[in-house]
C-alpha cells in the first residue's frame, strides 16, 4: 500500500506494507525539487529484529543521478541506488528510525521509487531477499560512465525538519533578493548592499551575499516573514571574511511584536557571538571577560552552521555553532552570573514576526557575508 501526502517542502510519500505481511521496514520519502535538480529526505524505520547496520536500496524509474548525500553513504549503479548507514546511525532497534538525505539531478519526471529493500529484504512485506528490479539496458558507450560513489557530507538547505522555511536561494532569478525575501535598509541607506551570488554557495549554486559596511547608516538586510510560534528553530549556514570586531554588530535581526516591535538581534561583540535585545540593550552573554569567554568567535573564510532556538512560552534560548551548544548563548531561565543574569532582569516572552539576514554596524566593523540553506521550523533542523 502506498499513500501520498503533500507538504509545504515538497512531496512526501510513505511506503507501508500490507497489514497482513511481515514488514522489513517502512520508508518516508520527502522531495524538494526545481527545474533540473532535487533533494530527498528519507526516514527509514526498522520493522524487523534489531540491527547494528543497515542498507536501504531502491531503483529509480527515470534518469535521476545522486550528486551528494548526508548521514548515509550512497552509491549508484545505473538506476539502482543503495544507502548504507554510517557509524553513528547504524544501530536500529525494532521500530526505531534513521534519517538521511541526498541531492540529485534529473530530467523529465522525478518519480518517487515505489519499492525499497532493507538489508536485502523487501519493505513491501514479502519477507524474501530482493534486489533492485532489473531495468532494460542499452549498449554501453565506447567510454564507460564512471559509477558515482557519494560520501557523507553536511546537509544542504533541504536538511529541514518539517520546516516552514527551507530556502537555499536556488529559486532566485534576479541579482537582488526577491520573492519571499525583501531588502531593507533600517534608519538610512548607505554603502551596505544585499545581492544574490552565483559564484559562492554552501550547497547548490546560489547564496545571499551581504556587503556590510562600517558605520550606523550602512545597515542592510534581506528578510522574510516568520511562521507563528511559539517556538522557532532557526538554522542557516554563513561564511564571512573578517573576524567579529570589538564593537557591537548584528548579523540577524528578528522583530518582536511582544516587545514594542523592537528587534531581537544576533551578532557579535568583543570578538564573539552574542544576542542583544534592542528594547533594553541586554546582552547574552554578559559582556564581562568571563561572559565573553563562554561564547565563541565565528570562524572566517569557511562555512559555519549556526542554529538557535527561541521559545516564546518561557523566553529561553539555546544556540549551536557547527553542531556544538555554546554555553554563553544559552538562557535557561535561571539567572547565571556572566551569562544570562542581565538578560533575566525582566520578564521577556518574545513573539517573533520576521527573520532578517544582513549586517548592522554601530561603529567600527565591515564584513562580507554569504548566507545559505536557511531553515526555520518548530523543531531542530541540525547541520
Amino acid at each position: 500500500m502506498v499513500a501520498a501526502v503533500l507538504v509545504a517542502a515538497g512531496m512526501t510519500v510513505m511506503q507501508a506494507p500490507a497489514a497482513s505481511a511481515a514488514a522489513a521496514c517502512s520508508v518516508q520519502w520527502t522531495t524538494n525539487q526545481w527545474s533540473t535538480g532535487f533533494t530527498a529526505e528519507v526516514q527509514v524505520t526498522n520493522g524487523g529484529a534489531p540491527v547494528t547496520s543497515w542498507t536501504l536500496s531502491w531503483t529509480f524509474a527515470g534518469d535521476q543521478r545522486v550528486t551528494n548525500a548526508w548521514n548515509a553513504t550512497v552509491t549508484q549503479s545505473g538506476k539502482a541506488v543503495s544507502a548504507a548507514s554510517v557509524g553513528w546511525n547504524g544501530s536500529l532497534a525494532t521500530g526505531a528510525s534513521a534519517r538521511f538525505g541526498f541531492q540529485g539531478t534529473f530530467s523529465g519526471a522525478n518519480a518517487t521509487p515505489s519499492e525499497f529493500s532493507f538489508n536485502g529484504v523487501s519493505c513491501s512485506g514479502s519477507g524474501t531477499p530482493t534486489s533492485p528490479t532489473p531495468t532494460p539496458t542499452t549498449p554501453a558507450p565506447t567510454t564507460p560512465t564512471p559509477t558515482p560513489t557519494v560520501t557523507t557530507s553536511p546537509p544542504p538547505q533541504q536538511g529541514c525538519a518539517s520546516a516552514a522555511i527551507c530556502d537555499g536561494f536556488e529559486t532566485q532569478t534576479g541579482a537582488t533578493p526577491g520573492g519571499a525575501w525583501a531588502v531593507s535598509t533600517p534608519d538610512c541607506s548607505g554603502a551596505g548592499t544585499a545581492a544574490i551570488d552565483r559564484t559562492v554557495a554552501h550547497s547548490g549554486s546560489t547564496s545571499l551575499r551581504i556587503n556590510g559596511a562600517a558605520g550606523y547608516c550602512n545597515h542592510v538586510f534581506a528578510g522574510t516573514p516568520l511562521p507563528a510560534g511559539p517556538v522557532w528553530h532557526v538554522r542557516y549556514w554563513v561564511r564571512h571574511t573578517t573576524a567579529l570586531p570589538a564593537s557591537h554588530v548584528t548579523t540577524v535581526a528578528m522583530r518582536d511584536s511582544a516587545d514594542g516591535n523592537r528587534d531581537l538581534r544576533f551578532g557579535g561583540q568583543n570578538g564573539a557571538l552574542q544576542f542583544n535585545r534592542a528594547s533594553d540593550d541586554a546582552t547574552l552573554p554578559e559582556q564581562s571577560p568571563a561572559g565573553v569567554a563562554q561564547s565563541a568567535p565565528l570562524p572566517v573564510n569557511t562555512w559555519n552552521c549556526v542554529e538557535f532556538k527561541v521559545d516564546g512560552r518561557d523566553g529561553t534560548i539555546e544556540t549551536w555553532l557547527n553542531g556544538t551548544s555554546v554555553p554563553g548563548l544559552r538562557n535557561d531561565g535561571v539567572p547565571t552570573h556572566d551569562v544570562d543574569g542581565q538578560w533575566l532582569n525582566r520578564t521577556w516572552r518574545p513573539a517573533l514576526t520576521d527573520l532578517r539576514l544582513g549586517w548592522e554596524s554601530y561603529g567600527e566593523g565591515a564584513d562580507t557575508l554569504w548566507y545559505d540553506d536557511v531553515a526555520v521550523s518548530s523543531q531542530r533542523n541540525g547541520c
